[in-house]
């Protein structure tokens, strides 16, 4: 008696599964839309109509890509896969709002290891909520079944957004002049970059575990590092609105320094001064769990700021008051300066940082 033939399902690919999974995910997509959203989940690609751009002089796509690291291992080990989503979106969007563009849509994908409906579809709701903090529609995606090459409990997410600002508004470095302030905008926590070095410290040679409560953190390991991104790219935007921006500088992996070093022009500086912030406890914890040095953190961790703009001095007011209006903890962090020939890099961090 000859065996039965090889099935899809046999090589560990469940279809039906995947068809729950994009039934369960389906309301939390319908939350993140616009208007200019055509159709709905299930077609081969997602719809947006182009015409809405029709109120634009000479409009200019924008558009970015990204993933989540390392973090989705803390997701993975806690069992909460409704937050990871957030900082997928986080990590798309606030790079696209940095040349001033207005995010329009998201399109993600996800891999898994085996398709479990409810976890796909916590993730996807984390998609849709990041979507809607962020003002764009979430259009569409995929989700892959990869058996063999994923353990049935590993996933990992990527997303890709397209947003869109007027040709004569873009932001960078051109713009920027002497006498500029840099405002910097608070994190929410270590964001989603630097999760190897974390992760390393913290587990490999501190031997924490994710359920350890810590006094400094005032909650769990756990809890801290799964903390969202927090997702800028509305009070960006707002302050576009509201007063005049030069540019801004999302600060993910690189560091500070790295990261606004990017739209700094050439015969100029940023002078960020430590003294005008303190970093969140999780920045020393690690620094001091696995004697990192701070040139290390800071080349590799936000240490306490996400976003920072560069505004003409006249507008620092303004520009904080809008913030504050919006709950987003920003100051002034330093300034723009000629750059002279002793100076090698586009920023100088100086001073340290209050206790």
């Amino acid at each position: 008696m000859s065996e039965s033939g090889s099935t899809y399902a046999a090589a560990g690919v469940d279809i039906e599964a995947g068809d729950r999974a994009v039934e369960l995910m389906k309301e939390w997509v319908k939350k993140a839309s616009r208007p200019e959203v055509v159709g709905g989940l299930g077609g081969f690609a997602g719809l947006f109509d182009a015409s809405a751009l029709a109120r634009y002089q000479r409009p200019l796509l924008a558009s970015a890509t990204d993933g989540v690291g390392t973090k989705v291992d803390i997701a993975r080990r806690m069992g909460v896969y409704d937050t990871i989503g957030r900082d997928l979106v986080g990590m798309v969007v606030d790079d696209l709002v940095v040349c001033g563009a207005e995010p329009l849509f998201m399109t993600d994908y996800i891999c898994v290891g085996k398709v479990y409906p409810e976890r796909v579809a916590a993730i996807v709701k984390g998609i849709a909520e990041g979507c809607t903090l962020a003002g764009c529609a979430l259009v569409g995606g995929e989700t892959a079944e990869h058996p063999g090459l994923l353990g049935a409990d590993d996933f990992d997410v990527a997303g890709a957004g397209t947003g869109v600002v007027e040709a004569d508004r873009v932001l960078g470095a051109e713009r920027i002049r002497t006498g500029d302030a840099v405002i910097a905008m608070a994190s929410s926590g270590l964001h989603s970059n630097g999760y190897s070095l974390v992760r390393h410290v913290l587990f490999d040679r501190a031997g924490w575990a994710l359920d350890r409560e810590v006094p400094e953190l005032g909650r769990t390991l756990g809890e801290e590092l799964l903390e969202p991104t927090r997702i800028y790219s509305l009070d960006c935007l707002a302050l576009t609105r509201t007063t005049e921006v030069h540019a801004f500088s999302h600060i993910t992996g690189g560091g500070l320094a790295n990261n606004l070093a990017r739209v700094i022009p050439d015969g100029l500086r940023a002078v960020v001064d430590r003294s005008t912030w303190t970093p969140g406890a999780i920045f020393q914890l690690v620094g001091e769990a696995g004697s990192v040095e701070r040139p290390e953190l800071e080349k590799t961790l936000n240490m306490g700021v996400g976003m920072m703009a560069v505004v003409p001095a006249g507008s620092v007011d303004v520009a904080l008051t809008t913030l504050a209006d919006r709950g987003v903890e920003a100051w002034v962090s330093g300034e723009i300066t000629e750059r002279t020939a002793g100076d090698a890099e586009a920023v100088t961090l100086t001073g340290d940082h209050a206790d």
